[in-house]
């Protein structure tokens, strides 16, 4: 039994260190057996739900605790992340001539909050962690209001559906589903420690199935606009991994903050998206989130590797905490 444990947290260990490689995977066998992919499409609300649930079990109400610490510091990071995704998607769609279900699910990729792997990526590039998981758990908790909102108020000429469709929807794929885990860790947190190893195989599976549903189910609109979408979805990741930096910097928060906050913003929940596009608009509308899954997770990698060589204090502030200074 105890070896069977190993290999299975062993599985899950790799299945984290493998991510983004089994994120393309998914998009390949939805590239090349569509049919068979796409008819996962009406089971991602429940798989993105069994992910949301997973990541309230790693959460506890000390998690945060960082509101009441560092109140300034969470207010920026929100502000940052319902602020500089939205808008820029928004303008990049425009500026690629995008329309119709592929501007609305940009715009939803851009409006829902922080991803699911953001907190691994913030760990690995050296970054405040404490704040990064935060900014994850409090965005979550405030899409169900403001994801609406913001798709409403950028996207509503292509809109079939209200405010409150995209509000319950989010409330019973997210909220539900993070609360649950929350309550479930409060109140057996003995035995939720033993399969917290295993979660992050649940989670890149559930992603990695999510993404060659979407995929499979949208093989022909890759086939005419892929590489332009792809592009458009590259610079949207890219604006908010630099703007998030930026804006970090000149709020004056130190250079672990800056890399959260920049991850935070950069690396949407692009399985919500694709969920919400599938409930509520057309499969086209979710490609957006399945290609934002790809790239965002390769692109958060490599911006671990670089930083995570790279001190998070110059060398006259290090000195300076050294003495005390």
């Amino acid at each position: 039994m105890a070896q069977r444990h190993g290999a299975v947290r062993r599985l899950a260990e790799a299945a984290s260190r493998w991510f983004a490689l089994l994120v393309v995977l998914g998009v390949a066998i939805g590239l090349l057996a569509p049919d068979q992919a796409s008819a996962l499409v009406d089971h991602v609300p429940l798989l993105l739900g069994v992910i949301m649930f997973g990541m309230g079990l790693t959460l506890r109400g000390a998690d945060f605790a960082l509101v009441a610490r560092r109140p300034l510091a969470v207010l920026f990071g929100l502000i940052a992340q319902f602020l500089i995704m939205p808008l820029t998607a928004w303008g990049i769609g425009q500026l690629f001539g995008l329309s119709g279900a592929l501007l609305v699910g940009m715009v939803l990729v851009g409006s829902a909050p922080g991803g699911t792997a953001s907190n691994v990526v913030v760990y690995l590039a050296k970054g405040d962690v404490a704040l990064s998981v935060t900014l994850t758990s409090v965005s979550t908790l405030l899409a169900p209001l403001l994801t609406p909102l913001l798709v409403l108020l950028l996207a509503r000429s292509d809109l079939p559906v209200g405010f409150g469709d995209l509000f319950v929807s989010i409330a019973q794929v997210v909220l539900l589903p993070v609360v649950a885990g929350l309550v479930v860790r409060a109140l057996a947190d003995r035995y939720v420690q033993r399969v917290l190893p295993y979660l992050p195989l649940v989670s890149v599976l559930g992603v990695a199935l999510v993404v060659t549903a979407v995929v499979g189910a949208n093989s022909g609109t890759i086939a005419e606009s892929g590489a332009l979408l792809m592009l458009a979805v590259v610079a949207h990741n890219s604006a908010g991994l630099a703007l998030g930096y930026g804006a970090a910097r000149l709020a004056g928060l130190d250079e672990s903050a800056r890399r959260a906050v920049s991850v935070e913003v950069g690396m949407q929940n692009s399985g919500l998206a694709s969920s919400l596009a599938t409930t509520h608009f057309t499969a086209a509308a979710a490609l957006p989130g399945a290609l934002f899954s790809v790239w965002h997770n390769l692109s958060g990698a490599v911006l671990a590797t670089f930083w995570a060589r790279r001190p998070t204090s110059t060398p006259e502030s290090a000195a300076d905490e050294r003495t005390g200074a």
